[in-house]
């Protein structure tokens, strides 16, 4: 077997949530260039239907999940259910969806019961659901791939920001306790960190941030489909339990954000 073999993914079928946009449309994409059958998932029609052509025009297979609330753990359930029956064996689960939530800025005592669950829902209750649900699959199947999204803030706090990284921590606990649990049973589990991968298009946004990272530059979303096909393939067999920061050695240099000089008040 070559080396490139060992990135092959044919054969294999992922879950990826939040696919339609984004550093998702990214993953299925690069994916699907190598050989993997696609279920991409996600709340809006549009984007999934659109990066759903591309895929199939691939030669791959696809199914589109839309209309999915991954924070509901029943509407994750059929998700998954359906995905298996109409696609067959699920090899790899990328749980990619999140949102900042509500409540950022306000003080601990500002919070509300909404705020805070906003924020743990859609980033860490959402990738349990999505993982709690395709385990007994991937078991029965003989294993796979969960690829969880974290975030750098995953590794530090921040001023009254609550909820984004105490998600964002969870998830790379998450991702450790399902990396030792079934180690044996042939399951992989990892997180990528990214760093700054804006979403905005907006040129001269893009250009006043890149010189304030580490690296110089923003985050190209492009570069995260080759670190995903990575992760789902046979070349990270002995790889588990790991989070890769894919962030240009922004938390290498230390744990505050970016273009952030550090003070003393009073």
């Amino acid at each position: 077997m070559g080396i490139l073999d060992q990135f092959n993914l044919t054969g294999q079928c992922a879950i990826i949530t939040g696919a339609g946009t984004g550093l998702g449309r990214e993953m299925a994409l690069s994916l699907a260039d190598s050989g993997c059958d696609i279920v991409g998932v996600g709340r809006r029609s549009g984007p999934i239907e659109e990066v759903g052509e591309i895929i199939k025009a691939k030669g791959r297979r696809y199914l589109g999940v839309t209309g999915c609330d991954v924070t509901v753990s029943a509407n994750v359930n059929d998700m998954v259910a359906q995905a298996a029956a109409k696609m067959g064996r699920i090899t790899v689960l990328i749980n990619n969806a999140g949102l900042g939530g509500s409540g950022r800025g306000k003080t601990l005592p500002e919070l509300t019961d909404e705020d805070w669950l906003s924020g743990i829902d859609s980033n860490l209750n959402a990738a349990f659901y999505c993982t709690r649900a395709i385990v007994p699959h991937m078991l029965e199947q003989g294993g796979g791939r969960i690829i969880s999204v974290t975030s750098g803030w995953g590794f530090r706090a921040g001023r009254n920001n609550w909820m984004y990284p105490v998600a964002k921590g969870g998830v790379i606990q998450l991702t450790k306790a399902i990396a030792m649990t079934y180690a044996r049973d042939n399951i992989r589990a990892s997180c990528i960190a990214p760093g700054l991968f804006p979403k905005t298009e907006d040129a001269a946004v893009l250009t006043e941030m890149g010189p304030k990272q580490v690296a110089g530059r923003i985050g190209f979303p492009r570069e995260m489909g080759p670190l995903a096909v990575f992760l789902a393939s046979p070349a990270s067999d002995y790889l588990s339990g790991a989070t890769v920061l894919m962030d240009g050695g922004a938390i290498a240099a230390g744990l505050l954000p970016a273009g952030v000089v550090p003070h003393a008040e009073g």
